[in-house]
């Protein structure tokens, strides 16, 4: 799918958007919800099926310059890396399933704005999925963190509505800048 960059920068907007309404508003089971996020088997299932899938149809549709002549072997490759996955890691199986889903959104969003020099608005957009980029696969390689990270956050009540109004404003602000385009 190939978005615009007048459509990336408003599906990005929105995405700073949803997460900071997570954060920001004051609700105990929306805490409750994304404090046990980490270890839930369920949002493990989700974010992993989810994942998977879309890893594989990337897979299927790859071209001959992107190993297209071996794409049925990264396939069945991907696919039992994705299934032993919920065999032989369990542990924070949901954060890795939110990092790839996060990459691959960020792949959708920064196709948007590639080749764009000449709008230095863009910045405002692709800095901080480049910043996430690097955060997900930090976070791919040590999950527990983010545990260790919300412990942190929902220490005090003001930290995740900080950080919910810092990404509204910021989600607000990139909304606004894909209009100037």
């Amino acid at each position: 799918m190939e978005l615009t960059l007048f459509q990336s920068t408003i599906f990005a907007g929105l995405l700073f958007i949803a997460v900071g309404a997570l954060f920001a508003l004051p609700s105990k089971p929306v805490s409750m919800i994304v404090r046990g996020f980490p270890r839930s088997t369920l949002a493990a299932y989700v974010t992993m099926g989810l994942g998977g899938a879309w890893t594989l149809w990337e897979v299927a549709h790859l071209g001959k310059a992107n190993y297209g002549d071996f794409k049925q072997y990264i396939f069945v490759g991907f696919a039992l890396v994705g299934l032993l996955s919920f065999k032989y890691a369990p542990d924070f199986l949901s954060v890795r399933g939110a990092c790839i889903l996060y990459l691959l959104t960020a792949n959708v969003i920064l196709d948007g704005a590639f080749g764009r020099y000449d709008e230095p608005l863009r910045l405002f957009v692709v800095t901080p999925i480049y910043v996430g980029i690097a955060l997900s696969l930090y976070l791919g390689y040590s999950p527990f963190k983010m545990r260790d990270f919300f412990g942190w956050l929902f220490a005090t009540p003001t930290r995740p509505r900080t950080l919910g109004l810092a990404f509204l404003i910021y989600g607000s602000l990139v909304s606004a800048i894909a209009f100037a385009y």
